[in-house]
């Protein structure tokens, strides 16, 4: 069994105010579940209007099927238009 983590830390310019923050990232959050069928949260920078940081999660039995559906989850989030990305960690574990 193969556990996939990412964590993605965004900058949403032209934000000015926490409600519009979780606006956007509801809305991407709700996107990556639907679409990847992946866990998906906020899992940092909760009280930051202009800054997120994303965690996401998938579990399969293979590892090439978990880094490819990772690094999709990831482009998915780069081109989605609603933030910009700053920094990207990515991590397999095998259990």
């Amino acid at each position: 069994m193969f556990v996939g983590v990412a964590r993605v830390a965004l900058l949403i310019p032209g934000n000015s105010s926490l409600k519009g923050k979780r606006k956007v990232i509801k809305s991407l959050l709700d996107r990556l579940r639907s679409r990847f069928n992946v866990s998906a949260a906020e899992v940092g920078d909760n009280d930051l209007w202009q800054r997120a940081l994303i965690g996401v999660s998938l579990v399969a039995n293979d590892r090439r099927f978990v880094d490819a559906a990772l690094s999709k989850v990831v482009e998915f989030i780069e081109f989605s238009g609603t933030a910009q990305v700053v920094d990207i960690y990515t991590e397999i574990i095998n259990v």
